[in-house]
């Protein structure tokens, strides 16, 4: 029995015929043009989906030309199962964090999640990439819920994305996710967090020498107050702070400075484990001497200076092992002191567990690929052991690092995306014209998230004229030779950010107070706006794969710069043996404007695609005139390209 099939006999099996309360769902989960909430029997309609989905004819996965390549080629959607899937199914207008009286849960569970898969590929989507989705930690929990990236046992499932009504594991609801997606021509990359764990991890029982430990009494240091006796990032003095700068800008890691003598004072030995004991929720060790001892809180490591307080609920693991380092700095976690860091340190079995986490998720559920949490700041042998273990079991097989350069270092470490830059370039005119300016010049090494916003930045429709930017911002994201994604919620048009993690003002941070993030506590969208992106979107990345072998092409001979006599206009061309695509963008959200767009190509007939009605023809010059409204993009095909194509090559 698949584990479909299973879920299915379990709706059935505990199906009632009447709920104790009414049980709603968003209609765009049922029908794309319905935005209303509608009221169903979920034994009914979830074991209907199912079943649905088992009768369909299996859609082939989106493929490349090997060893993750695929990715360059995916339609992604940025899936936070606990918040996507959320929804007020009472309609009492509050958000549940308990299962209700007849067992469902009104936070996202992963049957929600396969219920949705239709309704993601009526959009074009062919990759699901889901946030972790591991148990989480309770030491230190941030707001209600706690966040995915304080991980407690990676081996493990959140227990709280299953649904009580089924009586079921979780791990066979994610089974049935992954089958779903399969089925559907939708592939799942899971996100994983191997550098950190939550404070209250499970590993630390077992193994404390796989994390730091800092003497027990010692208070963590409150945001704003600089109380270098309580535990927090270690305070560098002006001189040493500038030479730690300069020799890791140098790539230089011999004899990085240390922190202050009296910051690694604090820290101990770890206890055995026979001397390890959960205290009021903590983890609490004693030494032999009888010194009480806990796992410290993590901190932003980089630059050494960063402001931010302790995070209160992850911890850092720890790679290496040496007397000398036997502290958490910039020098132990991230840009790793060449003493350290060598193969006779590496904390050997710490090593053996991480690498086992991804293989251990294909060989139970079959996954596609991975996004790895900072994986710019693992050892480099690490790494290369991960991506080796997973293309042991399946050579085709993703990686997708969070990383913001675009560089040939994560090509030559296995990866097959970043995240990049281009979302923060894509609402800044003059560095967006700069990032196409180098797709002119030359082939980026590795693909890039082609996105207006993740989890951790501002949502795409706070920006200053939001219906029009998005729709900007969509229309600039399908035709560079990036992956298309989208961050749930943008398609909702939702302002309330995940996190506040990148690019926020002082203001904004005020107005979102960590407790109120959806990354740490219940959250809903809300799915019954009148008006939505959908059919954008469906229209956009169906424009994408209907061009992909060029719109995905890295080849600067695919990309080209034209320009306009007016500087609000960006002019843009994708072109290859087949097909020519004129893009001409307007920068400006607020004003219409009008001008002469010029273009690298001669003698063409454009039809347009996006934002235009009509084709526009020439025979006598490399321009045509364009009036665009706020923020309005033009991408028109010339028609023209193939038939000039095989002019070139017939013989006379």
């Amino acid at each position: 029995m698949s584990a479909i099939e299973e879920i299915i006999a379990a709706l059935h099996r505990y199906r009632r015929r009447k709920l104790s309360v009414p049980y709603y769902l968003p209609g765009l989960w049922i029908d794309a043009q319905n935005t209303s909430a509608q009221a169903v029997n979920p034994y009914v309609f979830y074991a209907g989906r199912l079943k649905a989905i088992l009768r369909e004819d299996p859609v082939p996965l989106v493929q490349g030309a090997g060893g993750g390549d695929w990715s360059r080629h995916a339609r992604v959607y940025n899936l936070f199962p606990r918040v996507t899937t959320a929804f007020d199914h009472d309609q009492d207008g509050a958000l549940s964090i308990e299962p209700g009286a007849d067992g469902w849960r009104e936070t996202g569970s992963l049957l929600k999640c396969i219920a949705i898969l239709p309704y993601l590929r009526s959009m074009e989507i062919n990759t699901v990439h889901l946030l972790p989705v591991n148990t989480v930690g309770r030491d230190g929990r941030k707001g209600t819920l706690g966040s995915p990236y304080a991980v407690r046992d990676p081996y493990r499932i959140d227990e709280n994305l299953d649904e009580p009504a089924l009586g079921l594991d979780v791990d066979v609801l994610f089974a049935g996710f992954v089958e779903a997606a399969h089925r559907l021509g939708i592939r799942v990359v899971m996100e994983f967090v191997p550098r950190t764990g939550a404070k209250d991890s499970a590993w630390i029982a077992q193994h404390p020498e796989w994390f730091y430990w800092i003497r027990a009494d010692i208070p963590d240091r409150q945001a704003g107050v600089p109380d270098m006796a309580a535990f927090g990032a270690p305070v560098f003095p002006f001189d040493e702070l500038q030479r730690v700068k300069d020799k890791v800008a140098r790539q230089d890691f011999t004899a990085l400075p240390a922190p202050p003598k009296a910051y690694r004072a604090m820290f101990t030995a770890p206890p055995s484990p026979d001397r390890v004991f959960l205290e009021h929720g903590r983890w609490i060790g004693v030494l032999p001497d009888g010194t009480r001892v806990r796992v410290p809180g993590a901190f932003s490591d980089w630059p050494p200076d960063d402001p931010q307080p302790p995070w209160s609920d992850v911890t850092y693991l720890r790679l290496y092992d040496h007397p000398d380092f036997n502290y958490v700095a910039y020098n132990t976690i991230r840009m790793y002191d060449r003493r350290l860091a060598r193969p006779e340190n590496a904390v050997a079995d710490l090593w053996d567990a991480i690498v086992g986490i991804i293989p251990s998720y294909q060989e139970r559920f079959g996954i596609d690929g991975v996004m790895i949490d900072m994986g710019h700041a693992l050892p480099s042998a690490l790494k290369q052991r991960m991506v080796s273990a997973a293309r042991q079991i399946n050579p085709d097989f993703a990686f997708w690092d969070e990383n913001f350069a675009i560089d040939a270092q994560s090509a030559a470490e296995g990866y097959n995306a970043v995240v990049g830059y281009f979302l923060f370039d894509l609402h800044q005119p003059d560095r967006l014209r700069e990032f196409l300016r180098r797709l002119t010049r030359e082939r980026v090494p590795v693909p890039f998230f082609a996105t207006p916003e993740n989890h951790n930045t501002p949502r795409a429709y706070t920006r200053p004229y939001p219906l029009e930017f998005v729709h900007y911002a969509l229309a600039m994201s399908v035709v560079v030779p990036g992956i298309p994604t989208i961050h749930s919620g943008f398609e909702l048009m939702e302002t309330k950010p995940i996190n506040t993690g990148l690019n926020f003002t002082p203001e904004m941070l005020r107005a979102h107070p960590t407790e109120s993030l959806p990354l740490f506590s219940e959250w809903a969208y809300n799915w019954t706006r009148p008006h939505n992106l959908v059919g954008s979107i469906r229209y956009a990345f169906g424009l994408r794969r209907r061009y992909d072998a060029l719109l995905s092409n890295p080849d600067p001979a695919t990309c080209a710069m034209g320009y306009g006599d007016n500087p609000n206009l960006i002019v843009f061309v994708r072109r290859d043996h087949e097909h020519a695509l004129v893009v001409v963008a307007s920068s400006s959200m607020g004003t219409v404007e009008s001008g002469r767009a010029h273009v690298p190509i001669a003698d063409y007939t454009l039809t347009p695609l996006w934002g235009a009605d009509g084709s526009l023809r020439s025979t006598e010059t490399l321009s045509f005139d364009v009036r665009l409204d706020n923020g309005h993009v033009l991408i028109v095909e010339d028609g023209n390209a193939l038939s000039r194509v095989r002019d070139r090559h017939t013989p006379a």
